[in-house]
């Protein structure tokens, strides 16, 4: 068995491709539309998974339903989405500064230099663990308090 990806469904293609693609500097490696399903699919690789994106593995799918035919677009709230997902990252001091660079609010700061969580433009929560052992807790994540869920 062999793990394939995770998909979670996002309500503005755009914003989370930006978000994954900017923020956390995952590469989009391939996409699919269906004019019949009025779906689009994008699936994205971490920046340490690039190796292993020619077995289509391990991957994130978005997967974008295209507003109705009045113009809807539908939401998603928990009963279609899950708990997280976990990235091991290489100084997790560094990506939540690039986070919050770009607007992204650090809902569980790295005070103790190992984990922190964010969420994406659809509320879903994202887990970064610092590769290795923790580093150093420094300011100003140190003394930074909790905001909202993760």
């Amino acid at each position: 068995m062999n793990y394939l990806h995770t998909m979670i469904r996002v309500s503005n293609l755009e914003s989370t491709l930006e978000f994954f693609c900017d923020v956390l500097d995952f590469r989009e490696v391939r996409r699919y539309e269906s004019e019949k399903g009025r779906f689009t699919l994008v699936f994205l690789c971490a920046s340490g998974d690039e190796y292993s994106a020619e077995k289509k593995s391990p991957l994130l799918e978005l997967t974008y339903n295209w507003p109705g035919e009045n113009g809807e677009i539908e939401e998603y709230n928990g009963g279609r989405n899950f708990g997280h997902v976990a990235y091991r990252v290489e100084n997790i001091f560094e990506v939540c500064q690039r986070a919050v660079d770009k607007g992204v609010t650090i809902n569980r700061p790295p005070r103790d230099g190992h984990m922190a969580f964010i969420k994406s433009p659809d509320g879903i929560s994202i887990e970064l663990l610092q590769a290795g052992e923790p580093l150093r807790p420094t300011e100003p994540w140190a003394s930074m308090e909790n905001v909202g869920s993760w």
